[in-house]
């Protein structure tokens, strides 16, 4: 980070917050080198409080963002950096992710519902028998998106239909809906006392209620979800002066960026052309795709976005996604819930070891399976166990699994542009893992690319903040975009391996489906729903019956 500079003669800076699934965090650029120059992060606690329910305390990620950004200052502070050139701050964050709370008392009426969360599948099956053939494709025209528990529409309608509060506060007028973008905008620039509540298009974008060609909350979608319309935020472009600080060490800064995470790391990778793309590695998998000024509908099962639009007079862009639920999250779940390595980094280490998964695939189809099957009713499996399997196989067998299912958004990717990606720039906490770039690189047999500065997500936040009109410290033309460094992953096993390896991760994801359905578990099941099972049991009673009588 910034070691040689002239501390006390530093130009502009500009801030980014970077509220994700598993941690906010805080970081500074210098917008003339795109040097990150100091941070801090703080990780955040998931909670399950029911088999497929993924909440989070809304106050403890607002928080954690204060917190964040009163250390980061601290820390330029030693550095000898003056915090008064921070001179704009951008948001970036997790999407889908829903919060309602009330405006009169800035209190959250409820948890924050995560965007993996399963809890809104039966409401997902209550509207699929609304529209005519039960297609959740239906209003895919309009909005880009199919009929599932990902957005946060049906977030909504779950908490509409299923907390008290939420509803008496919609009925007197008090409760604001908002993504974490919204719900942090509000808060750090007045909250109860003049907060603004607003949200930008690519967050918007991602509740099934915009119309990604009017780039308007759309009236009928709103009708069909019976979502009021004046619980929503105003819609912005991503890059433009919300407000100002309200309270901290940057009281007065302008918040002036906003984007969601996956739209951030398109602009932070500098994805600005046409056919340009990018993969994500977080909690999740994303992979954008820039489809330029015209909205592009996938025929592969992929979701049509709102890539940016940096400015309130600049033409909206577009992306084709694939969303993958379980990316880095496989990683934490072998961890705390197998316990099989203490950190994420002794978990790479015991596969590294490994150098196989021996005929080992996993499935994490903990959330069901999204990009491109959106399958709903599928689960989590390993198959392909054998005696000789052990903790580093499936550790390994994890890391692939990352890789398969980013090799299956990239064909439905390459089928729907028509032209094959030649590399793939990747960011994200993940790519530090320098075994799963080179698998990767095996599985998808090109290149990965991996810039030298891996918080792109934040530097997008930041790039859109600075550039912002009435704040001008940043500049996105083209001849003036910093040149980024690379580590280059090439393939270095043969298309034919890779090839075998895929269809048979295939045939595990097949395996995969077909689990569950919207029925709740009863938790009461009689060992005699088995049939085998309970034709076991009283043949054996009677045995025992027959050798008593025998023996008597």
């Amino acid at each position: 980070m910034a070691a040689d500079f002239q501390r006390g003669t530093m130009g502009p800076l500009v801030g980014a917050i970077d509220q994700g699934t598993s941690s906010s965090r805080f970081l500074v650029f210098n917008p003339n080198t795109a040097e990150l120059l100091s941070l801090h992060q703080v990780e955040l606690k998931q909670t399950f409080p029911k088999e497929g329910w993924v909440e989070q305390d809304a106050k403890e990620i607002l928080q954690s963002v204060y917190e964040c950004v009163e250390k980061t200052c601290e820390k330029l502070k030693q550095l000898n950096i003056d915090i008064g050139n921070i001179k704009a701050i951008g948001i970036t964050n997790q999407r889908e992710t829903t919060v309602i709370w009330d405006k009169t008392t800035g209190e959250p009426l409820y948890s924050a519902i995560v965007w993996l969360d399963l809890r809104t599948q039966s409401t997902v099956d209550r509207l699929l028998k609304k529209i005519p053939g039960h297609d959740k494709s239906f209003f895919k025209s309009r909005t880009g998106l199919p009929l599932t528990t990902y957005f946060s529409a049906v977030k909504i309608r779950w908490l509409l239909d299923n907390v008290e509060e939420v509803g008496q506060a919609v009925q007197e007028g008090r409760a604001m809906f908002g993504t974490i973008d919204s719900w942090v905008i509000w808060s750090l620039t007045g909250g109860k006392d003049g907060g603004i509540h607003c949200t930008d298009v690519t967050n918007a974008s991602r509740t099934m209620l915009f119309n990604i060609h009017t780039l308007e909350w759309d009236a009928e979608l709103c009708k069909f979800f019976d979502v009021p319309v004046d619980i929503l935020p105003r819609v912005r472009s991503s890059s433009e002066i919300y407000g100002l600080m309200s309270s901290g060490a940057l009281t007065g800064v302008p918040i002036s960026g906003c984007l969601g995470d996956q739209s951030a790391a398109l602009v932070g990778q500098m994805c600005f052309k046409n056919g340009q793309a990018k993969n994500t590695y977080g909690t999740g998998l994303f992979l954008l795709c820039n489809t330029g000024h015209k909205p592009a509908l996938s025929q592969h099962g992929l979701l049509t976005t709102v890539a940016y639009k940096l400015g309130r007079d600049q033409p909206a862009c577009y992306a084709l996604e694939g969303s993958v639920a379980i990316g880095g999250a496989i990683v934490r779940w072998l961890r705390d819930n197998l316990c099989i390595a203490p950190s994420s980094k002794e978990i790479e280490m015991i596969a590294a070891e490994a150098g196989s998964s021996y005929g080992c695939y996993f499935v994490p189809a903990f959330s069901g399976l999204y990009a491109p099957y959106w399958e709903p009713t599928a689960r989590g499996i390993i198959c392909g166990l054998t005696q000789f399997t052990n903790k580093k196989h499936i550790a390994y067998a994890a890391l692939e699994a990352v890789c398969f299912q980013t090799r299956e958004i990239l064909d439905a990717m390459n089928k729907d542009c028509g032209v094959p990606l030649k590399t793939l720039q990747v960011d994200g906490g993940m790519t530090n893992n320098k075994i799963l770039m080179q698998l990767q690189a095996d599985i998808l047999c090109i290149p990965v690319v991996k810039p030298s500065m891996p918080e792109t997500t934040a530097l997008g936040a930041a790039m859109a903040a600075g550039a912002a009109e009435g704040v001008g410290v940043w500049s996105l033309n083209p001849d003036d975009l910093t040149a980024v460094t690379c580590e280059r992953f090439e393939p270095q096993i043969n298309s034919e391996e890779s090839e075998r390896r895929y269809a048979w991760w295939k045939k595990a994801v097949r395996r995969s489906m077909g689990w569950e359905t919207s029925e709740p578990h009863t938790g009461e099941t009689s060992i005699f729903c088995s049939l085998p099972l309970g034709f076991f049991i009283m043949n054996s009673l009677l045995m025992l019956i027959g050798a008593k009588y025998i023996s008597g």
